[in-house]
């Protein structure tokens, strides 16, 4: 969806920010009728731009097409100041602190090779980054779930945390 105004992406950084906001609170907040906010909402779920009701924003659909995860091997003194100045990267979308090979892994996004260069060439610049490993993602079979688990835990299944197996 490349046709995103102002309007649609501050209709987006609202649902980024409350995901339960209700439409009349969202066009009271927006300053827009509350029928432009509906429709809005609409165009975006049908174009797949939202989903899940409308709360989950495809980043593909708005460029950000390139998936990189980074390993990052840092000067443990300076993780800290790692993980704030990673904050400070928009293409950042999660950071954790991992065993084994390198201390910290995240997963960057990118409109395409020179914009994630540009996000990589950031994340070298951190002081206390001795070095990063980048792997790009080709295609995602499995998005970011919970409902498996939470299903589990709901039908009592012996599967779930602490039951003898």
């Amino acid at each position: 969806m490349n046709s995103l105004d102002p309007t649609d992406l501050l209709i987006l950084l609202e649902l980024i920010r409350d995901p339960r906001i209700q439409i009349g609170e969202l066009s009271e907040t927006l300053g827009i009728a509350r029928n432009t906010a509906q429709t809005r909402m609409r165009r975006m779920q049908r174009s797949g731009l939202l989903h899940d009701g409308g709360r989950e924003i495809d980043l593909e659909s708005v460029g950000y097409d390139v998936v990189a995860f980074v390993t990052i091997e840092v000067n443990h003194r300076e993780l800290d100041g790692v993980v704030g100045a990673l904050r400070l990267i928009a293409q950042v979308l999660e950071v954790h602190e991992i065993s084994g090979r390198g201390d910290v892994w995240c997963r960057v996004v990118a409109t395409d090779t020179h914009n994630l260069q540009a996000a990589l060439r950031s994340i070298l610049r951190i002081k206390g980054v001795i070095r990063t490993e980048t792997v790009l993602a080709l295609h995602t079979h499995i998005q970011y779930r919970t409902e498996p688990l939470i299903s589990r835990l709901a039908q009592g299944s012996s599967l779930a945390p602490g039951r003898a197996q």
